[in-house]
């Protein structure tokens, strides 16, 4: 009778404070630091891992069973492929099995090698979730060496070069390198995606890392959109003679891309142009009016953050994906909160009293099952039909039998 057969492990996330977490590798070969958050959706693993605003992240799944249904090229979000999305890594419980979707069109861990990005799997997920509640997102170092002999210097040297997200602006690393046009529109069953023939306004959308899903929903909206680079002036904005304005989400602390970023979007309030902003895009939007931003214990990262209208009273369920928040006690008068998160009453929207500008922190394109939050892109368009005299849309409408 033999015993058990103890193999290497292949795969470690070693944390800021020393703990070592030990699995088997996936995805990419090769280590990398990042902030380890984690994200509580049960669906859309891929979106997530294509989505610029989780860039110089380590991913935790809580879900156990990610890579169940494969991943395809319809359902990726980012939207400048040179930089991928920025994410720095993925820690799994189970093992990926083989696909079960007849969209699927690729292993989840062959689609990783293919992104760069590195993973561990076998991780007791919830015990790290629970730590990071109680502690904190902490910096951390993820490996993958298929033989199991790890380069310790050299992975310890890695996590301890990492600065952490607080002083880093990231939007300059996912943005788009030339302004290019948009004119896709959302995916719709068994057709696929949809493009907008004759657009009713032209948006400019500033891309500090922006998701595809977002421009589709302004296509939707009857919006050609033109995106413009992070960097982008007000005057390469207005240059584009646009209808309004949209800041995109995007990854990294909002304090260090405003150094930039709030000039510009100061500039463009001057206009009176209706804007718009998401995510990154509203904490920028806060810094701009005079408001600060701080950093979160834990963040917002899932699919299921209930945040509350506070101009309709109605409740939605949201998607959200930040570390950072807009303060809402420096909002100067003349500034509305206009949306809190039922979790911890952080701040989730504002609104500059008597000019068409308005933001959130969570993600209204997102479509994990609800999309409560649709009715944003319908209210910031029904700005532009105003100011053009044109028959304003209901923003909640029923949906189609």
């Amino acid at each position: 009778m033999t015993g058990w057969q103890q193999f290497p492990a292949t795969a470690v996330l070693i944390l800021a404070d020393g703990t070592r977490l030990e699995g088997h590798g996936i995805g990419a070969v090769g280590h990398a630091a990042g902030e380890v958050c984690f994200n509580t959706a049960m669906t859309g693993y891929q979106e997530v891992l294509t989505d610029p605003s989780y860039a110089g992240q380590i991913i935790t799944f809580t879900f156990p069973h990610i890579g169940n249904v494969g991943t395809n090229d319809e359902d990726i979000e980012t939207v400048n492929m040179a930089a991928l999305s920025g994410v720095r890594g993925v820690v799994l419980k189970a093992d990926i099995t083989n696909p079960s979707n007849y969209r699927a069109a690729e292993k989840l861990d062959a689609w990783l090698k293919k992104r760069n990005i590195i993973g561990i799997a076998g991780i007791d997920t919830r015990a790290l979730t629970a730590r990071i509640r109680e502690n904190g997102m902490p910096n951390g170092v993820i490996a993958h060496e298929p033989s199991g002999h790890f380069d310790e210097g050299s992975i310890m040297a890695e996590l301890n070069a990492f600065p952490g997200l607080e002083g880093l602006d990231l939007a300059k690393e996912v943005t788009t390198a030339q302004t290019y046009h948009w004119d896709q529109t959302s995916w719709k069953w068994n057709e696929g995606y949809g493009t907008l023939d004759k657009p009713d306004f032209h948006v400019v959308a500033i891309d500090y890392g922006a998701k595809r899903n977002i421009l589709r929903c302004l296509a939707d909206q009857g919006a050609k959109v033109t995106v413009v680079p992070a960097t982008a002036s007000a005057a390469d904005v207005l240059a584009h003679n646009p209808d309004a304005i949209f800041l995109s989400n995007g990854p990294g602390d909002p304090a260090a891309t405003g150094k930039y970023a709030v000039p510009t979007i100061q500039k463009l309030m001057e206009t009176g142009k209706p804007m718009f902003g998401i995510c990154l895009g509203h904490q920028l939007l806060g810094l701009a009016l005079g408001g600060t931003t701080s950093k979160m214990h834990q963040g917002h990262h899932g699919a299921n953050h209930p945040v509350k209208d506070l101009t309709t009273g109605k409740v939605e369920i949201t998607s959200m994906n930040h570390g950072f928040a807009v303060d809402a006690e420096t909002l100067p008068a003349g500034v509305t909160q206009t949306h809190i998160s039922l979790f911890d009453n952080s701040n989730a929207g504002l609104a500059v009293d008597g000019k068409p500008i308005f933001s959130v922190q969570y993600h209204p394109e997102a479509s994990p099952g609800p999309q409560d939050s649709h009715y944003l892109f319908t209210r910031f368009l029904n700005l532009v039909r105003k100011e053009k005299g044109l028959p304003e849309k209901p923003e909640f409408q029923a949906p189609a039998a």
